[in-house]
């Protein structure tokens, strides 16, 4: 019995891992969406903040993805561009200025539409 509950946990917890590392093509768009609906004249630091770590985790999740890089360059520029938006140490961090995180917050978002987008037809999927 106790083999068998294991089992299920075991089961239940690489059904997680699985669904967490999962490109979900529908919540990328809506969170891309919410970032380039910001504005900067009505839109707080705090908020731009709340946005950063989801939308980078989702980026860093695509550009793991295998986006045809090898055979096309304008996908290697983008994967090397989304590299380096990613990369901590070009993240903003409490000095940076609110329309500093502002530009990066857009930068990133509509690079990952665009990956989210090359994603989609690699795949198969509608696009977002």
């Amino acid at each position: 019995m106790t083999v068998a509950s294991t089992g299920k946990a075991m089961e239940a917890a690489e059904d997680t891992e699985a669904d967490d590392c999962s490109i979900n093509v529908a919540v990328i768009s809506s969170q891309t969406d919410a970032v380039l609906c910001l504005r900067m004249g009505t839109t707080t630091r705090a908020a731009m903040d709340r946005h950063l770590p989801q939308i980078a985790k989702e980026l860093n999740r695509l550009l793991s993805e295998d986006l045809g890089a090898e055979d096309d360059s304008e996908v290697r520029e983008l994967v090397r561009k989304g590299t380096r938006l990613i990369d901590l140490t070009n993240r903003p961090t409490p000095e940076t200025p609110t329309f500093g995180t502002f530009l990066y917050l857009r930068d990133v978002a509509l690079l990952t539409r665009r990956l989210l987008w090359i994603y989609s037809e690699r795949n198969g999927l509608d696009a977002p």
